[in-house]
């Protein structure tokens, strides 16, 4: 094979790819496209084995979800990016272990933060009603029950 030939078929497989729209394994998804394994998601995109999602793009392993972007093994984020192995993160970017944290960037093992500053956690979910979207403060709600 030359390195004309490659370039063709390389070409070829990538225009086959972004063309598919196609679920792959999932079960009960409404609205996905490009997804593996994902189960009870809605309009997720290019997600994998991720459960209860919406709006979900590229994210893996993430359960209950809303809005996140590449985020891996988070569960009831709501619109974080590229967010690894986090639980009730609003609105964080690149954030890693941590919890209850909204509108954080790049925080590793944190809990109970807004905007990279630290709070107990009554002042945290006081906080959090007041700035959070209906969403985020319906799943605080519910984490705090």
């Amino acid at each position: 094979m030359d390195r004309a030939t490659f370039e063709r078929r390389l070409a070829e497989l990538t225009r086959v790819h972004e063309s598919s729209r196609d679920n792959v394994g999932c079960i009960q998804c409404q609205g996905c496209e490009r997804c593996l394994e994902c189960t009870f998601c809605v309009a997720c995109k290019s997600s994998r084995r991720c459960r209860y999602c919406t709006k979900c793009e590229a994210c893996v392993g993430c359960t209950q979800c809303s809005g996140c972007v590449e985020c891996t093994d988070c569960q009831h984020c709501v619109d974080a990016k590229k967010c690894l192995r986090g639980a009730y993160l609003v609105q964080c970017t690149g954030c890693s272990d941590c919890t209850y944290c909204f509108g954080c960037v790049g925080l590793v093992g944190k809990d109970f933060h807004i905007l990279n500053e630290p709070y107990d956690r009554s002042a945290y979910f006081a906080m959090l009603e007041k700035l959070a979207p209906a969403k985020a403060g319906a799943a605080a709600k519910q984490a705090r029950a």
